[in-house]
């Protein structure tokens, strides 16, 4: 597959949508990026999933190709969700997709969720780092990292958001073209600093109207695990599985996993729907 994928675009309102797309046919699956990151990050499941599925991988306002390089009001949980809805509902006629997000991306995905279910197949959740209900808001990384951004310090900052996240040691080992995207991204850590911290209430996970995959990284810090013990304490009917041999990045890190665990999923979900 070429890399970077083709760049194509959908003009909304205020707002040029850029994304990838691979594959063909009835079931779509469309994939959120987290923090630092663009539509690029989902190199291996662009790739993966296409045999099965038509898969779109948008990269959200304010991230390359046209990254924001100061904070900017815009940059918020909530807006991205609008532009999914927006997104969506242009790229697939108004039909449901089955839409995943990782980390950050998880929270826009399942605000749009909630807020736009005619749209959603079935959700699904990757590491989610947000804060739940009745938590004390903690600091944040991006807080300190913006800090060195602004200092002049981007490596510093890059490799100690991207460790904290990860693990101790995994922007040393990470590749070419992952270093290129997130330098790329620098600057989003601005906006995010001095964005709110919607807190997510477990409670509304109970009734879902589409079935729900929480995934989660064996070797991920235990901020991802605690989140995703609390979503399927509220919600027993979700399917819940765990990546082996990986951290936050896990479709990265172990793509065959990810891919088939999300596949099989979308599949299932697919013939539920059907029957």
């Amino acid at each position: 597959m070429q890399f970077p994928p083709a760049d194509r675009t959908l003009v909304c309102a205020d707002h040029t949508h850029h994304f990838a797309q691979t594959g063909s046919g009835a079931t779509t699956v469309v994939l959120i990026h987290g923090s630092l990151c663009d539509y690029r990050y989902w190199r291996w499941q662009l790739n993966g999933l296409s045999d099965t599925f038509r898969v779109i991988a948008p990269s959200l306002r304010g991230y390359w190709p046209n990254a924001f390089t100061r904070a900017d009001a815009k940059f918020s949980i909530a807006q991205h969700a609008r532009d999914l809805r927006v997104f969506i509902s242009g790229i697939n006629a108004g039909r449901p997709v089955h839409l995943v997000g990782h980390s950050r991306g998880a929270q826009v995905t399942l605000e749009l969720a909630l807020a736009a279910p005619d749209l959603v197949a079935s959700l699904t959740l990757a590491d989610p780092g947000f804060r739940l209900a009745g938590e004390a808001e903690a600091p944040l990384p991006h807080r300190d990292m913006a800090a060195l951004l602004q200092g002049d310090d981007a490596d510093a900052a890059l490799s100690g958001f991207v460790d904290r996240v990860n693990g101790a040691g995994t922007w040393r080992q990470m590749t070419s073209w992952f270093k290129t995207m997130v330098r790329d991204n620098a600057a989003t850590l601005l906006s995010q600093a001095q964005e709110p911290q919607p807190v997510v209430d477990p409670a509304h996970f109970a009734d879902l109207p589409f079935p729900l995959l929480l995934l989660g990284g064996a070797n991920s810090p235990s901020r991802y695990r605690t989140r995703l013990d609390a979503l399927s304490l509220a919600c027993p009917q979700a399917h819940r599985v765990t990546i082996p041999l990986a951290a936050h990045g896990m479709n990265l890190a172990n793509p065959r996993a990810f891919n088939t665990a999300l596949s099989s999923f979308v599949e299932n979900t697919e013939i539920y729907t059907r029957v």
